[in-house]
């Protein structure tokens, strides 16, 4: 796909349809949340958030995704070394743990795209700072989605941020516009050059994704061939929101 080419403007209408997805996104990702403790399986996991969504009229964004095979799920769980796109399962959560929740929802013919990392029981300090460093290069990260920047002063802000912190951040795996598609331009980097790249303008919505490791920027994909975890097997975070780029400043769209 060309991301430059594949930018499409939202009227305001078109972004109240989205608010309303992320809001049910939103919903199920804090039912998800709520079950979260050790010896739950990530399929139960998935189940309430699934549930959450068709109760409130909408589809399972991720669930038949087209890649090595459809994506079985309505959500992506992953665990510690997992970075994203886990494939809910009879994979039983234990304390110390960290899980990632990655929820999309199709409502009205748009979509709301989020995620969060939080820690099982109690967990280690070193896992606690890495989630509170991702969350926080989310919110810079949405901080630089102002009319007239440039898609790399997104990426350079999160960028200085994790690596000055640190951290790494994966080169290969980004966040995105969103829409009607899963997956519209523009194509948003957590790294870049200030000045460079696209300019934001109003209508815009992207799905800004900061997905941080501990050890390299080097990720590898698992047997399922959809689980992306961290080369060196040391822990990963990922924290997202959907967010409209208007005159009058950013929106959340993914809040409940």
């Amino acid at each position: 796909m060309s991301w430059d080419r594949n930018v499409i403007i939202k009227s305001a209408s078109e972004i109240a349809i989205m608010r309303e997805a992320g809001r049910i996104n939103a919903l199920a990702l804090a039912a998800a949340r709520e079950l979260i403790r050790p010896g739950v399986t990530t399929a139960e996991l998935d189940a309430a958030a699934e549930e959450i969504i068709r109760r409130h009229g909408a589809i399972p964004t991720f669930k038949g995704v087209p890649g090595p095979y459809p994506y079985p799920a309505a959500t992506t769980i992953s665990i510690n070394d997992e970075l994203v796109h886990g494939i809910p399962g009879k994979r039983k959560l234990c304390e110390g743990d960290i899980v990632s929740v990655d929820c999309g929802t199709t409502f009205e013919g748009f979509v709301g795209d989020s995620a969060f990392t939080t820690g099982v029981g109690i967990i280690s300090p070193a896992a606690q700072r890495l989630i509170e460093v991702t969350e926080k290069a989310l919110q810079i990260g949405i901080d630089q989605l102002r009319v007239g920047n440039r898609v790399g002063d997104v990426g350079y802000a999160i960028e200085m941020y994790v690596e000055g912190q640190g951290y790494h951040l994966t080169r290969i795996y980004t966040g995105h516009g969103v829409g009607r598609e899963m997956w519209e331009g523009p194509q948003v980097p957590n790294f870049g050059r200030k000045g460079h790249g696209l300019r934001l303008r109003p209508g815009m919505v992207v799905a800004l994704e900061p997905m941080v490791l501990i050890g390299t920027p080097e990720t590898r994909v698992l047997p399922d061939e959809w689980t992306v975890a961290s080369a060196d097997g040391s822990l990963t975070c990922h924290f997202e929101h959907t967010v409209a780029i208007t005159d009058q400043g950013q929106v959340i769209l993914t809040l409940p």
